[in-house]
């Protein structure tokens, strides 16, 4: 079953802490947003083998944007 990771916020992207093919564990960091001038780290909402990774550093989200999908 595949998990979508959505932005919770529009923001800009500084950092994805993870790879396609990586496990990751419920609760990891794997993406810092920068919104309203605030670092918001995003954690997996379930562990599981990161699919695939649908932004990178400097991109700008909107809220709800997919931003990695786990499987």
């Amino acid at each position: 079953m595949s998990i979508e990771l959505r932005a919770p916020m529009p923001g800009k992207i500084l950092q994805v802490l993870v790879n396609v093919g990586d496990k990751v564990n419920e609760d990891d960091e794997v993406i810092m947003l920068e919104a309203m001038k605030m670092e918001n780290p995003i954690y997996a909402p379930a562990g599981g083998t990161v699919k695939e990774i649908n932004v990178k550093a400097n991109d700008s989200v909107e809220t709800e944007q997919i931003m990695m999908v786990i499987e």
